[in-house]
């Protein structure tokens, strides 16, 4: 039912209750005024007829019938329609006419105080008792009148109130449905534009126009707040599926590799069980390898995916010096083989950021130096994106062993030394190394995801773990040579909290899985 129809029903039953519920309640006070119109009109009468009363007294005191006739005719002029009834002192009764009781005792005796009502046989007066004279000239004069007059006035009220109500009903229902549709036209040209409204069109489409009925501005606005509700939402779905497509094609390509030599090596144990055991436990190792590298890229992979879909809510206000200090200490764990040095923290520095990927752009970080942070014989370094196991919440590393006993023979222990400062609003970390330093043709190509050497136990997505992290931070991550000695030095930039400040926005949206902006 249109809501134009219900407004009009509940008018054309509300407006006739309404005009019954005055009527009941105007009644009693319509037929209180009525009495007191007629009692008045009765105190008129007596006030005109008591004159003619006394005359009326005087004549039968003194006997003389011809002024006695007299005074009976011009009483009956002056009480006009009401009836009369004038008794002497001794009971003779001089005049009786009217409409009055057929018991003359039940009329009240004078004085009465005011008029009041006498019932008999089914008929009732209003009668106005009044004491007439004194002495041989005392009597009692009583003026009446019928007392359903004030009744039939109220009958005739109670049709009245009826009959308006009647007419009332229709009336009011249709004069309602006016008003409403009037009223809900707003509310339908609403519903029109928001039936042809395309979903894909995003809530651009619907233009909020103020129409001056706060009730169909307040629906506009609420229906244009849930579309752009259903715009990020749709974007987010958008977004995580093209994450998990990216996600699934680069460790369907990065992975073929591994698992085709895991195949390789398992059929080479499987086809020669007699293998002599230099040779099983060679290819043992190279299971381990293959193993911990898949791992590793899964981990990674995991990782930046996370990344890709993190949201604003669950950012906020991080100490940075305490996350470089935990970070350090759970890397020299890692890797016992490599001295972790460590400047002097300040007490606090604030940042905006997600805890957890702070978590991995350190860890990431400092693996990366570890295993990259140790000059080599030949000099050479390239490729340095392919930390192993450098996720902190994947578990302990899961690449080979890089203890001192198992080292290259070429390689020297590395040394990785941190510092922290803060200037010019930003919080600057820097991680050096005492490792060969990264061409300046290959530092901006580090950070590319899959980019490794040929021989690196890792995934190639370390550094670019690093750089995601620093973007979605909107801060920034550079490569350059060591100042002080040979080795490189990694520098990330982070804006520091600032206070009472507006709410940061996460920078525009980049699937690093497959290395290209989202649009």
């Amino acid at each position: 039912m249109r809501l134009s129809t219900r407004i009009a029903l509940g008018a054309a039953v509300l407006v006739p209750l309404l005009v019954a519920a005055a009527g009941v309640l105007l009644l009693p006070l319509v037929g209180a005024d009525l009495h007191r119109r007629q009692d008045d009109r009765l105190g008129a009468r007596a006030a005109a007829v008591l004159p003619n009363a006394r005359a009326l007294l005087a004549a039968d005191s003194r006997n003389r019938p011809k002024v006695e006739q007299n005074q009976q005719r011009k009483l009956l002029d002056a009480a006009l329609d009401a009836g009369v009834r004038v008794v002497a002192a001794d009971g003779t009764v001089l005049l009786s006419a009217g409409s009055q009781p057929d018991d003359p005792a039940r009329l009240p005796a004078a004085p009465s105080g005011g008029a009041v009502t006498v019932r008999q046989g089914g008929s009732a007066w209003r009668v106005l008792a009044v004491q007439v004279g004194g002495g041989s000239t005392a009597g009692t004069l009583w003026v009446l009148a019928p007392a359903g007059e004030p009744a039939d006035e109220l009958r005739a009220v109670r049709r009245r109130v009826l009959l308006v109500a009647l007419v009332a009903a229709p009336l009011s229902g249709l004069i309602g449905f006016g008003l409403a549709e009037r009223a809900t036209l707003p509310l339908r040209r609403l519903g029109r534009r928001a039936a042809v409204l395309d979903p894909r069109a995003g809530h651009a489409a619907f233009a909020h126009a103020r129409t001056g009925t706060a009730e169909v501005d307040e629906l506009s606005s609420a229906i244009a707040l849930l579309l752009s509700r259903y715009d990020e939402q749709a974007d987010r779905t958008a977004q995580a599926l093209d994450t998990a497509r990216s996600f699934s094609s680069a460790a369907s390509h990065e992975l073929r590799t591994p698992l085709m030599s895991l195949r390789t090596n398992l059929d080479v144990l499987a086809a020669h069980p007699d293998l002599p055991a230099g040779e099983r436990a060679e290819v043992l190792v190279e299971l381990q390898q293959d193993h911990a590298r898949m791992l590793d890229l899964l981990s990674a992979l995991s990782a930046l995916a996370r990344g890709d879909l993190v949201e604003l809510s669950a950012f906020g206000p991080v100490d940075l010096a305490e996350l470089v200090d935990a970070a350090v200490a759970e890397a020299a764990r890692r890797h016992p083989d490599t001295v972790f040095r460590i400047g002097e923290l300040p007490s606090e520095v604030r940042v905006f950021g997600w805890d957890a990927g702070l978590r991995i752009l350190l860890a990431n970080l400092l693996g990366n130096a570890a295993v990259h942070g140790r000059a080599t014989a030949h000099g050479r370094e390239a490729g340095r994106n392919d930390t192993p196991g450098t996720d902190p919440d994947t578990g302990p590393d899961t690449g080979p062993a890089t203890g001192p006993d198992d080292a290259p023979d070429d390689a020297c222990s590395a040394e990785v030394t941190v510092r922290l400062r803060v200037g010019d609003g930003a919080a600057r970390l820097t991680v050096d190394d005492t490792g060969p330093g990264i061409p300046p043709a290959e530092r901006a190509a580090v950070f590319h995801r899959f980019h490794r050497r040929p021989d690196s136990p890792g995934s190639g997505l370390g550094l670019t773990l690093v750089a995601q992290q620093a973007a979605l931070h909107r801060g920034s991550v550079l490569a350059t040579d060591r100042p002080d000695r040979p080795g490189c030095r990694l520098e990330v930039r982070l804006p520091l909290l600032v206070p009472d400040a507006p709410t940061v926005r996460l920078p525009s949206p980049r699937d690093w899985l497959s290395d290209r902006e989202r649009h």
